[in-house]
């Protein structure tokens, strides 16, 4: 059996330098794009005004949470984060740095060679308000609760059945709450089935779907667009070999059905 790569020390180093990174550590060239620097907390902060959040009630969900400095990013001004990922290893990584406030791991630069690092917690994170768990985005269990905030960062397209993940948000997000979806739309059979692909094909007369169309199909009964803008990333695999994505974010308000037009 292949291993699952997101249990691999490779992915968790690759991860870590991704969430926690300084420039430095990650892109030390001047004319690298350094904008896509910082993704983890972009999709956060780009993507709504935190100001406006009470950190005495206020739930968020960070859904797909990787290592997780998303996570911490809504910590700063929520009651309580819940951080969920599929990955056994992310989530281990994630709990042992709201626990020690520092994780080290090895940097690869070249070939087998490689550089020790340690990711550190920022010093505006309130640990003491996250909470990590491993978890299914497709069969998530019942007793979560209500959020205010439901993030979820580039996971729409790695889960095998995503409209079983969209389908519990309304459940999920209050009426007033918000929802964030970003995700490059990176369709693959790897990942997901084509029968279960939310665009990246053509229907019955050539008409094209595109993911952002199906997206709002899927939610317009429970949820109205906001905001769409690009969020550009980059993961470094090693000094020159770089991934260099641009994801879509869409911000989403939960509204009752009398305020649907």
């Amino acid at each position: 059996m292949t291993e699952n790569p997101y249990e691999t020390d490779k992915l968790v180093g690759e991860y870590l330098l991704f969430h926690y990174g300084s420039p430095q550590e990650i892109l030390p060239y001047a004319d690298g794009p350094q904008n896509a620097l910082h993704f983890p907390v972009r999709a956060v902060t780009d993507m709504i005004s935190l100001e406006e959040r009470s950190a005495e009630t206020d739930r968020a969900l960070d859904l797909g949470c990787a290592v997780g400095r998303s996570s911490f990013v809504l910590s700063e001004y929520f009651s309580e984060t819940v951080g969920i990922d599929y990955s056994h290893a992310f989530i281990h990584a994630a709990q042992i740095m709201a626990q020690d406030h520092a994780v080290p791991y090895r940097r690869i630069d070249e070939g087998i060679l490689s550089t020790p690092l340690t990711a550190r917690l920022p010093q505006t994170a309130r640990p003491d308000r996250v909470s990590f768990r491993q978890g299914d985005a497709m069969d998530l269990p019942f007793d979560l609760g209500v959020f205010d905030l439901v993030l979820l960062a580039n996971l729409i397209c790695r889960l095998p059945q995503p409209d079983r993940c969209l389908a519990r948000l309304p459940d999920l997000v209050a009426v007033g709450g918000e929802l964030i979806i970003t995700s490059p739309y990176t369709w693959l059979d790897e990942f997901t089935p084509r029968e279960h692909w939310l665009g990246g094909y053509h229907a019955p007369g050539d008409q094209p779907i595109v993911t952002i169309e199906a997206l709002t199909e899927s939610l317009s009964p429970h949820f109205q667009i906001v905001k769409r803008r690009n969020l550009p990333l980059l993961i470094r695999e090693h000094a020159r070999k770089y991934q260099w994505t641009m994801a879509e974010g869409s911000l989403w308000k939960r509204v009752a059905p009398a305020e649907i037009d």
